[in-house]
């Protein structure tokens, strides 16, 4: 169901959108802060020039090198610009070349301890604008959240997917189900033919609960993110590791990165609407490797991730 807009009403819809990112934005990075009281996220507000395309600012948060996390990017952006670019309306041409406004929080946490698995979440909204009188303003929202583990523990899965489960229910049975599969298919290496993770939820074009109710949604998907994340965190970050499993680390960064620049829409969106670089591309990790044909030791925990872990497969 699309629900359009009115000038006056998409203008305060825009606005709650806005305020409750932002806020979002903080809360989570408080609350990684938190986990290594002696380390601060950079805050780097930035305003597109006004000579540009894209319009608009954020703020991008940034940490590294840190004692917990070697690279975390949780980033708060509001654009505008003069056409929407070919990866938002590749499920809706019919918006193609309109106005738009973005508004989102996305988020990327790599750390140090290969026992903590990488974790990304995104949440946003997109609003049309009108370019005729007989037009009208459409919205729709998008997001989700996935775990990325290097050595896979099956409690870690089940808590991340109950969380997920828990903060979609509801808004309807089918939500969860849905948008799991939705995730293990979008998040899947095509080249490769395996999945980047263990997968979680994702949901994009997204209306049909209305405007209020895809934004409660998606509203509950934002909070549920340091209930999923941190008690794994927390369960892992003083885990004893060593060389061979910062190796395989590496390696398997190497897999992140390729999704992100080959097959990943929100790094295309941003590329393609000539999106602040830097900020874009905050989601690869700070190291990663690449090895030719190589494959894990028979029954070694490595080896254990492929069979058990990467692989679409119901946790709750």
């Amino acid at each position: 169901m699309d629900i359009m807009l009115n000038q006056n009403n998409s203008s305060s819809q825009t606005t709650a959108v806005h305020t409750y990112l932002s806020d979002l934005q903080a809360r989570i990075v408080s609350g990684l802060e938190a986990l290594d009281p002696t380390t601060r996220f950079i805050r780097d507000a930035w305003q597109r020039p006004s000579h540009e395309k894209l319009q608009g600012g954020g703020v991008s948060c940034v940490l590294e090198n840190a004692a917990v996390f070697e690279r975390a990017g949780v980033l708060f952006s509001d654009v505008r610009g003069s056409a929407l670019p070919t990866a938002a309306t590749q499920h809706r041409p019919d918006l193609a070349g309109r106005p738009f406004t973005a508004t989102g929080v996305s988020l990327v946490i790599h750390p140090r301890n290969p026992y903590v698995p990488t974790v990304h979440l995104n949440v946003r909204c997109f609003t049309a604008h009108s370019t005729e009188p007989q037009q009208q303003s459409v919205s729709w929202f998008g997001g989700g959240m996935d775990l990325t583990p290097y050595y896979g523990f099956a409690e870690d899965a089940r808590h991340f997917h109950q969380t997920c489960k828990d903060a979609l229910t509801p808004f309807g049975e089918d939500k969860y189900p849905r948008f799991k599969k939705w995730c293990d298919e979008y998040f899947y290496l095509k080249h490769r033919q395996e999945p980047r993770g263990i997968g979680g939820i994702f949901y994009d074009d997204f209306l049909e609960l209305g405007f209020e109710g895809s934004f409660a949604m998606t509203r509950a998907v934002g909070d549920a993110f340091l209930v999923a994340y941190l008690p794994i965190v927390q369960r892992h970050m003083n885990d004893t590791f060593g060389e061979t499993e910062r190796s395989f680390q590496a390696y398997r960064r190497g897999r992140y990165v390729e999704f992100n620049l080959v097959w990943d829409r929100g790094t295309l969106f941003g590329l393609q609407s000539e999106g602040r670089t830097e900020s874009i591309l905050c989601s690869m990790p700070p190291t990663a490797s690449w090895r030719y044909q190589y494959t894990p030791a028979v029954g070694s925990p490595e080896a254990q991730l492929y069979s058990d872990f990467l692989v679409a497969r119901d946790w709750v």
